[in-house]
């Protein structure tokens, strides 16, 4: 079996502003099969700074209800390391989100890339905000 790239993401909420307005978002690719969850812990910091890890499988029947069309899988990739590393990252009074998601348009192409003997030399990801940041400075550098 092929696999496609994963990507590592940590999304940060204040804990009294948690909307759930990003979640069709992400069931949308889901069910569209553009990508797979691979996994999901979900960490919350208090105002002190303790943290406390809500994985998938220690959630309530209702939230688990709330996550259960995003067919998260549970893969067990994400590792205590990676759990300390963000909640220490984290501002107080926050949820953070940490998923690991497979990258599925990419398998055909990868499969196609390596059967004509392809490798791949170099990928990186320009965060959305940089993206942005960027093409707002070249527009006002046009005006």
């Amino acid at each position: 079996m092929t696999y496609g790239p994963i990507d590592y993401f940590v999304i940060e909420f204040r804990t009294d502003q948690l909307t759930g307005e990003s979640l069709p978002a992400l069931l949308e690719l889901v069910q569209k099969k553009i990508i797979r969850l691979i996994d999901l812990v979900i960490i919350q910091k208090d105002g002190e700074g303790e943290y406390q890890v809500l994985e998938m499988e220690e959630l309530s029947p209702d939230v688990v209800a709330v996550f259960n069309p995003l067919e998260v899988e549970i893969s067990g990739m994400i590792q205590i390391e990676d759990i300390e590393l963000i909640a220490e990252a984290m501002e107080n009074n926050t949820t953070a989100a940490l998923f690991l998601i497979e990258n599925l348009w990419a398998i055909k192409f990868g499969e196609a890339a390596l059967r004509s003997g392809g490798r791949l030399m170099m990928f990186d990801r320009i965060p959305f905000e940089i993206v942005n940041e960027m093409m707002e400075l070249f527009e006002e550098a046009e005006i």
